[in-house]
């Protein structure tokens, strides 16, 4: 089974920067997609970013509330993705979760991180 440990999260005034970052360890293999979601209060879980392994297509998905100011990137050496977070908003404020797709045959396992909270204040 795989681990996750998110970090980076904390309290920011509008305007200002934080990186986000995920690592991953225990059974790691075939990893399809690392990528991060959010989770505002009353709100739906939903994508910010993902980046698929180049056996998968490496591409890369970004939300358009988040294009051209969140930046997602893997460190394939240290089972890592990121999310540099630039010209946060209140409205970034949420819950941020790593997710790890990896597949097992035909059936893909999702695994989750605990979550780390990002406040963006105005």
């Amino acid at each position: 089974q795989v681990q996750l440990v998110e970090s980076g999260g904390g309290l920011v005034q509008a305007g200002g920067s934080l990186r986000l970052s995920c690592a991953a360890s225990g059974s790691i293999f075939s990893i399809k997609a690392m990528g991060w979601y959010r989770q505002a209060p009353g709100k739906q879980r939903e994508l910010v970013a993902d980046i698929t392994s180049m056996t998968s297509g490496g591409g890369i998905n970004v939300a358009d509330s988040v294009k051209g100011r969140f930046t997602i990137s893997r460190d394939n050496t240290k089972n890592t993705v990121y999310l540099q977070m630039n010209s946060l908003k209140p409205e970034d404020t949420a819950v941020y979760y790593c997710r790890v797709t990896q597949a097992r045959g035909v059936i893909d396992i999702d695994t989750w991180g605990q979550g780390t909270q990002v406040t963006v204040s105005s």
